[in-house]
């Protein structure tokens, strides 16, 4: 239960020197990191799903509802990355405020979530290029584009078995690439897809708005049908829990506090601007679509958007979304690499992972032997497991991390609470109180396999960390007391004089 005080943390954010990360984020970077990871391809599937299963066209009070839910951990996070400008996110925070152990525990758990959640990604992002390419009639050899443990029906009628998925494989070498050398190439690259994607959301907004044919939204909230969260009030709050994975990303941009300039301005402004910005088209998205297209006509699609197109004469946009669900993957898997890089390199500089990944490349001074071994290991994933068993271990570590950063402010204000905060979070104990709600519903409205497999992954964790970690910790070992020779009873002294007291 041994904690990293406060004044520690804020010395090794500010620390200098050639291994330590290097400091090129603004704000502007941040939000874009922010929006990079959250719009992906399931705003555009999962808007068109909730909308026929639940909403209706109050989808967008769906999306308003999730956001409000959202606002909730993302200030936590706001005050605490301002207050703690150190790479390891969530981790960090409960290293402050709750020990080692629960530290250990949330860094684990957020290796699952951005490893496993970049080979999601990259499995899918092979799905659409190859869809994309059968446009121009292009066509990769099916057993390339597939697990060894799938298979697939050529035209002939005859069944063979996949390969691996070498798409899949090479856009997360391809982006490493990209990572290593440096976090400013990083952002820049991040950037330009950034204004691409956001940009082709906006064209479908701005054109698809004079088609909306208003009968579509009446009613605007259908009736409920006697089942709860099948439409009517009880359908706009079930349709948030749809759609309120869409926004999970913005606690990446926590991972960057190391890389930031000025990171006690810049941080709160990158984490919640991404998210204001990221609501502000997602409402917008929801309303052109259900008003271009009844919402009854998404039912059982996987591709809402194309239906939606089918109403406006502009057919070329149906290739043009697909590309944006193409560059809008390549930066959720960017920004996961990036974040899940930052946090074995914190963890490694405690101690609790080996020390190789923390080293830093003399020229880029960014983790690269960290980001190889996730390459190897995430492509490796994407390329020969099956998407339907990667993409269930997905989301509920994300929720588990900010119900403990909100528990945290709350912690942190009982404990500490002279402490400056360059950003507090309004309204407390309101605000964290109402984001572990919030966290707390949705986790338990996840399937009990979810929760079966999140138990297996925390305890492989714990024997990792009772077997390596907490003997090579390196607060562990500067706390060590040693009994001084010929000294009364009760004296101590410390192997290092580290933030000891007494």
């Amino acid at each position: 239960m041994l904690k990293k005080s406060l004044s520690l943390l804020q010395k090794e954010a500010y620390e200098t020197g050639t291994n330590t990360l290097s400091r090129k984020l603004n704000a502007f970077n941040l939000i874009a990191i922010g929006i990079g990871v959250i719009i992906g391809a399931g705003l555009f599937s999962l808007t068109g799903i909730a909308a026929a299963s639940h909403t209706g066209p109050a989808i967008t009070l769906s999306f308003l509802l999730a956001a409000v839910g959202c606002a909730f951990s993302a200030l936590c996070y706001a005050e605490f990355a301002s207050l703690v400008p150190v790479s390891g996110s969530a981790y960090t925070y409960s290293y402050a405020t709750f020990g080692e152990l629960f530290a250990w525990i949330i860094g684990w758990d957020l290796i699952l979530e951005y490893s496993v959640g970049a080979s999601t990604v990259a499995i899918s992002w092979s799905q659409y290029l190859i869809r994309f390419l059968s446009n121009f009639g292009l066509h990769l050899p099916p057993q390339l584009v597939i697990s060894p443990f799938e298979t697939v029906t050529l035209a002939d009628g005859s069944v063979t078995h996949g390969i691996f998925n070498l798409p899949a494989i090479l856009i997360v070498v391809g982006i490493t690439l990209v990572i290593i050398r440096g976090v400013k190439t990083s952002a820049l690259f991040n950037a330009v897809i950034v204004v691409l994607k956001v940009s082709i959301v906006v064209v479908f907004i701005a054109l698809g708005w004079q088609y909306i044919n208003p009968s579509n939204y009446i009613p605007y909230i259908p009736r409920n049908t006697g089942t709860f969260g099948e439409f009517g009030v009880s359908g706009i709050f079930r349709g948030a829990g749809v759609i309120f994975f869409v926004f999970i990303g913005f606690d990446i941009v926590a991972t960057m506090a190391q890389e930031t300039k000025n990171p006690k301005r810049n941080m709160p402004i990158g984490i919640i601007g991404s998210l204001v910005i990221c609501t502000i088209l997602f409402v917008l998205f929801g309303h052109v679509l259900t008003g271009l297209a009844n919402y009854t006509e998404f039912k059982n699609s996987a591709a809402p958007i194309a239906i939606a197109i089918e109403k406006t004469p502009y057919a070329w946009l149906s290739p043009a979304i697909i590309l944006a669900i193409l560059v809008g993957y390549v930066s959720v898997i960017l920004v996961d690499l990036m974040g899940q890089s930052r946090v074995f390199f914190t963890m490694s500089r405690d101690g609790l992972l080996p020390k190789v990944f923390s080293v830093l490349h003399s020229k880029f001074r960014t983790p690269y032997k960290s980001n190889i071994f996730l390459c190897v290991f995430i492509a490796l994933f994407a390329g020969f497991v099956p998407i339907r068993v990667v993409g269930e271990l997905v989301s509920i570590g994300t929720l588990l991390a900010f119900v403990m950063v909100c528990i945290g402010v709350l912690v942190l204000r009982k404990t500490q609470p002279d402490i400056p905060r360059p950003f507090r979070t309004p309204w407390v104990p309101l605000v964290p109180v109402l984001g572990v709600l919030t966290c707390l519903v949705l986790m338990f409205s996840l399937p009990l396999d979810t929760w079966i497999r999140l138990f297996v992954w925390l305890v492989i964790g714990l024997v990792i960390y009772f077997s390596y970690g907490r003997k090579s910790s390196s607060l562990r070992k500067s706390f060590t007391l040693e009994k001084q020779q010929n000294a009364p009873d009760g004296l101590y002294i410390c192997h290092k004089i580290t933030d000891c007291t007494n």
